[in-house]
């Protein structure tokens, strides 16, 4: 069937569950993805001065359809395609030609080819953990590395055994799930750039329909990586009663009973306590997404949640908290406004319509947002 995202048409095979068959992949939810993909490749030109005609050189690290690579092509880009199906690399190779594009198709292994070549940017979008083409991609690309993970049960702890294997870290099935696979996430990712002395900082990511995506801006030395590596630690959860505390660190030092309430405790990590975007450059990435997009509604309010989060490494669902409770939910906005009001930070969040993210404990949540 025909598929039409941006200013690109492309040939991909009718598949009734995405990643089921023989067929080559492809996934109509990621388009979001994919139109963010564009925004960001947009504002990283934006702010690049560069030295003479060089084209910017892109790697589209798992082709399938090749649609992430024929859509950077559109986009002035030197896009090469990869895949190691032979279906995948013709089908690729046709959709190129089919929008009148350059762009390079290879039949290759992409680990081999990214230690081989240099791009400025390299994506990675895997059916399943991106983790097997994280060195590589570090070692292949000089500016940008966009990662995309689906296998969200291991990065919050749903699969706990399969989550410590690939991502080395102790995921947690929390109420915040989805923000603790992204902080599982980049985290292993700032801990494998390191090992090459590279710096790969979060400017944009997002936890998205059952997905993970992030954007890691890479600067090179041991000083830059170690300041990066500072931000990793762990948290400490009580499901009982709700408690959380991040604690800087590699080195795990975990509680083992509540201190509030004398309950067991978790503690996952080590995970990413950092800002997981740069708040300017998401602003650049809204700015960037287009009323040709077939997301551009979604993508501009979501760089807009994104870019105004608190910086916080956890999240709260104002239903859940509710429910727990045993009050009404009131309205987002007014709800945000209580906490505020009451002097605490306070920010809506991309995870979910009720989610939010306060400096404030749960205990001063519900005193300061809470009337009953």
């Amino acid at each position: 069937m025909r598929v039409t995202e941006g200013d690109v048409t492309v040939e991909v095979p009718e598949q009734a569950d995405a990643g089921v068959g023989d067929a080559v992949f492809f996934n109509p939810v990621q388009e979001l993805n994919r139109d963010l993909t564009v925004a960001v490749l947009r504002a990283l030109e934006a702010e690049t001065d560069r030295d003479g005609d060089r084209t910017p050189r892109y790697l589209d690290a798992n082709a399938a359809s090749g649609i992430r690579g024929v859509r950077a092509a559109a986009e002035g880009f030197e896009a090469t395609c990869c895949d190691v199906d032979p279906d995948a690399v013709d089908l690729a190779r046709e959709n190129m030609a089919r929008n009148d594009l350059d762009g390079r198709v290879v039949h290759r292994d992409a680990n081999a080819l990214m230690h081989e070549e240099t791009f400025d940017v390299v994506d990675v979008d895997p059916f399943g953990t991106p983790i097997p083409f994280a060195d590589a991609a570090f070692r292949g690309a000089s500016r940008l590395v966009c990662i995309t993970a689906t296998d969200t049960a291991p990065l919050c702890g749903a699969h706990f055994e399969s989550g410590v294997r690939h991502y080395s870290a102790v995921p947690r099935n929390t109420e915040y799930h989805a923000e603790m696979g992204m902080r599982v996430l980049i985290s292993a990712l700032v801990r494998t750039a390191a090992r090459y002395d590279l710096a790969a900082e979060p400017v944009f990511s997002h936890a998205t329909k059952h997905y993970a995506r992030t954007y890691l801006r890479l600067d090179s030395g041991a000083r830059a990586a170690n300041a990066l590596v500072d931000e990793l630690g762990h948290v400490d959860h009580c499901e009982h009663c709700l408690y959380r505390e991040a604690t800087p660190g590699l080195v795990a030092d975990p509680l083992e009973w509540c201190p509030e309430c004398d309950e067991a405790i978790q503690t996952a990590g080590p995970i990413w306590l950092g800002r997981t975007c740069d708040p300017a450059f998401a602003d650049s990435v809204r700015e960037a997404v287009d009323d040709g997009m077939g997301t551009a509604d979604e993508a501009r309010e979501l760089c807009e949640t994104v870019a105004a989060e608190l910086d916080e490494p956890t999240h709260y669902d104002q239903h859940r908290l509710c429910k727990r409770w045993g009050v009404g939910a009131v309205a987002m906005d007014e709800f945000i406004e209580r906490l505020r009001a009451a002097g605490h930070a306070a920010s809506r969040t991309h995870y979910g319509g009720t989610t939010f993210k306060s400096d404030a404990d749960v205990t001063e949540i519900r005193a300061a947002a809470v009337e009953e």
